[in-house]
């Protein structure tokens, strides 16, 4: 893997860090002062009724037709037999594209992929075809199981699941040993595919961590589909459709918080403070790790409950039922974060998937591809695309946080209910650009 912080760094700013951060800082608190004045009644209340354009025919008939579903099933599925060859019979190198496929392919990829494109996931999944073809031959129920999944569980296995991933990603110590990368991705296909057994493909929706990721993102995508039809409509319309259910909040605040933990841990600070203390390098990570993600969501759910409530909406809901806002700030620092690393990795990843074992083929015809590094040549332009995604992701949290503080908490407290919030997305925006530049 190459260093995904080695160019559009702090140095690289057209403009000094301090004055970014102030700057996207006044950015977030100037869209909140319009935001004040000029929306004062929710227009998302109701994401149904906003229908959106109509995308051109020909585009729905393909994206719509039963064959293109059962394509991306195959495409998916050949994926998967493909990574998990690379896993078997590649070799214990880095130079094996499993490492590569897992690590940028599937886990960044699908942010970008979805922001572009929707649910990628969901449409590709191996797990979800492998379940369908066993529930077929079986006979049994796809969609419901044998059981009905528990509402109370919400999001919750996704968000373990997401902390299992970043915790191999960026805390174990054999995170780039062939075995054990391997045995992880075993146990993610066995609990889905038992998950799927008992509670049927809604389990997916739910527990899923990747599935869950994917449909995350892509609420910020243009695509929605209506009474058979793709229609491009607001992404923020998009975004106030997720559903407010257990477990959001901390699927939000792993993702956030391991993202943030990733710049901190190669900054200059922590990497002196792990030289000298007297724990281990790995125990201060894990514990680094989990305090980052405990501190994303409690931060949020702080922010979110310091306000008046009224009526049926309880203050202990209020972090769930505004945790969608929270999803542009995610994606957005995950592309400024991982955007180098993408590019180039990926480049890299598509050369070695010509020869998945080693063997000096060059099956897929990529083998002579070499990274172009072309961000290496304009980092002033990187460091600046870093700090518009970030800026971004955050204006556009404050504006789906707007429009849902004006649809549940009462009158009196619309605009004062929203400083604690706001106060935390500030945060958020500091630190984030402090510690993407300061790795």
């Amino acid at each position: 893997m190459i260093d995904a912080h080695g160019i559009g760094g702090q140095s690289d700013l057209p403009i000094p860090l301090e004055l970014a951060v102030s700057g996207s800082v006044a950015a977030l608190v100037l869209s909140f002062a319009v935001l004040v004045l000029a929306w004062r009644r929710p227009r998302y209340a109701d994401p149904a009724a906003i229908r959106g354009l109509r995308a051109p025919d020909l585009l729905s008939r393909l994206v719509l037709a039963p064959y293109t579903k059962v394509a991306l099933r195959v495409l998916g599925f050949v994926l998967f037999l493909y990574t998990a060859a690379c896993a078997v019979f590649g070799v214990d190198q880095l130079t094996n594209p499993f490492f590569g496929i897992v690590y940028i392919w599937w886990w960044v990829g699908l942010v970008f992929a979805s922001l572009l494109l929707g649910p990628v996931w969901k449409a590709i999944s191996p797990v979800r075809t492998i379940n369908d073809l066993l529930q077929r031959l079986s006979g049994g129920d796809g969609d419901n199981g044998i059981r009905a999944y528990p509402a109370w569980l919400g999001y919750w296995p996704a968000a373990f699941g997401l902390y299992a991933f970043v915790w191999l990603e960026l805390v174990y110590e054999r995170s780039d040993e062939l075995a054990d990368v391997r045995l992880w991705c075993a146990l993610y296909v066995a609990a889905m595919l038992v998950g799927g057994a008992v509670f049927g493909s809604r389990f997916y929706e739910h527990a899923d961590p990747f599935e869950v990721y994917s449909s995350l993102v892509a609420r910020l995508s243009p695509w929605h589909v209506v009474d058979g039809r793709v229609m491009l409509r607001s992404p923020l319309a998009n975004l106030a459709s997720t559903p407010a259910k257990p477990g959001l909040v901390a699927v939000v605040a792993v993702l956030f918080g391991s993202t943030a933990f990733d710049s901190f841990s190669e900054s200059p600070y922590w990497t002196r403070f792990v030289y000298d203390a007297t724990l281990t390098g790995n125990q201060l990570n894990n514990i680094a790790l989990l305090v980052f993600c405990l501190a994303a969501g409690l931060l949020f759910a702080g922010g979110c409950a310091l306000t008046g409530v009224a009526g049926d909406v309880r203050r202990r809901d209020l972090p769930r039922r505004l945790a969608q806002s929270i999803v542009p700030i995610v994606a957005g620092y995950i592309v400024a974060h991982y955007l180098t690393l993408f590019v180039d990795s990926g480049w890299q990843t598509l050369a070695r998937a010509s020869d998945p074992f080693g063997k000096g083929w060059n099956i897929l015809g990529t083998a002579g591809l070499t990274p172009s590094y072309w961000f290496s040549y304009h980092p002033t332009l990187l460091a600046t695309l870093k700090v518009l995604a970030v800026v971004v992701g955050h204006v556009t949290a404050a504006v789906a946080a707007h429009d849902r503080a004006l649809e549940v908490l009462p009158k009196r407290h619309q605009v004062t209910g929203q400083l604690p919030l706001l106060l935390t997305m500030v945060a958020f925006t500091a630190g984030g650009l402090y510690l993407l530049f300061n790795a």
